[in-house]
Parts: structure tokens; C-alpha cells; sequence
């Protein structure tokens, strides 16, 4: 499919999903034409359509906060794109890390939620961080990180030998138990250290396509 062959709208736009292309979140949307495609594939920098101002625009050109773009997908219709990008800065006007924090309680009423529409992990990342300032008595989280990686450490290899042995011969249920218990504590070891969720996933994104023996052998 040709740039000419996606099915713009009559304003000859087709609506852009910018997407965190290592934790899932979505960071705007936006809209483009053909040239400002074209300027996405040939620079790897966002490029969208300004409805408003009728111009052609750089995400990040005036604020630094640019999107990188890794790759764009086409959805099945070819009217919809996403922007698989590596995000610097906050994506929003208003200098939030998304444009999507709010959101539509029960009853259809927009209501500002300091969670924002983060995937899973994204939003476990960020309660943890937040506990950092809880009463230690009142909260597992603060009582690990205030007594350190040894405590960490502990934990780690206590859940991941409860693990091991759900895997052995236990339920799928417990499996899933034990996976969570691992999970949350791996990442309340990285929240002390100060390494990103989004570092990890860089990682892993990174071994794609190596083969398991070479990278254990490259360390």
C-alpha cells in the first residue's frame, strides 16, 4: 500500500494514534496528510496536519518535546495510523506526560484523574513511586524501599522460589499469584535503584531477533 492508497478522510486527513513504542501508552492523537507522512518516514520525527492553523507542523518543534517515530502501522481499513515513537518530554499542550487524564466517570461527567489511561505496569510504576512519600506503617511499598535492596533481595528470592514451585505443580491460578508477587516486587526494586520501567522494556525490545545463547554469551 502507497502512501496515495490509504483512504484519507474528505479533508484529505487521516487520524494519527501516537503510541509509547515500549510501554504501550497512548501519548495523542492527532491528524496528517500525505506530505506530513512523508515528512514522518523521511525525518523519523512526528509530523501531523494542524486543523486549526491549516499548516503542516513538527511535534516538539517550538517545546524540544518531540516524538521520535520507530515505525508506523496502518489499520485494517487504511484510515487510521499509529505512531510507534520514543517520547521526549511531556506529549501534552498543558505539559502533561499524555493528553489522556481525564476521563468519563459512571454517569458521562469528565473528571480529571491524576492516573491517566496508562497500560498496567505504566500505572503500578507510578503508584509505586508515589508511595514513596506514604508512612512506612501504613504501607508495604514504603516499609521495602525504606529498608533497602537487602530487604528487596529477600523478597525477590522468596517469591521466585514460590513461583518456581507453583510452576512444578500448582494451578494456573497460583502461577498467576506467584508471576503478580514477583512482578510487583521486581519493580519495586527498580523504583529504588531509579531505573525506569520504560528502560527495562528498552532492554527487552533491544534482544529481539538475538538469540538467547548469543546474548548471554555478548555479556
Amino acid at each position: 500500500m502507497s502512501l496515495s492508497a490509504l483512504h484519507y478522510s474528505s479533508s484529505g486527513l487521516v487520524p494519527v494514534i501516537a503510541q509509547d513504542a515500549e510501554t504501550g501508552e497512548i501519548r495523542m492523537v492527532a491528524y496528517a496528510d500525505e506530505i506530513a507522512i512523508e515528512k514522518t518516514l523521511q525525518t523519523g520525527l512526528a509530523h501531523f496536519f494542524s486543523r486549526s492553523r491549516g499548516e503542516l507542523w513538527l511535534k516538539g518543534e517550538t517545546s524540544g518535546n518531540t516524538l521520535a517515530v520507530r515505525s508506523i502501522w496502518v489499520d485494517c481499513d487504511g484510515d487510521t495510523l499509529i505512531y510507534m515513537v520514543d517520547p521526549a518530554g511531556p506529549s501534552c499542550h498543558t505539559g502533561a506526560e499524555t493528553c489522556f487524564f481525564r476521563r468519563l466517570d459512571a454517569d458521562g461527567n469528565l473528571v480529571d484523574d491524576a492516573r491517566d489511561g496508562a497500560p498496567t505496569l505504566l500505572r503500578l510504576e507510578r503508584t509505586l513511586e508515589a508511595r514513596k512519600a506514604s508512612d512506612s506503617e501504613r504501607s508495604y511499598t514504603k516499609s521495602l524501599l525504606d529498608r533497602g535492596a537487602t530487604k528487596i533481595d529477600e523478597k525477590l528470592r522468596e517469591e521466585s522460589v514460590e513461583l518456581g514451585q507453583a510452576l512444578i505443580n500448582e494451578s494456573d491460578e497460583r502461577v498467576v499469584s506467584e508471576a503478580a508477587d514477583v512482578i510487583y516486587h521486581l519493580l519495586v526494586g527498580l523504583v529504588l535503584r531509579e531505573v525506569s520501567l520504560r528502560d527495562l522494556l528498552s532492554e527487552l525490545s533491544r534482544r529481539f531477533g538475538i538469540s538467547g545463547h548469543d546474548e548471554k554469551a555478548s555479556r
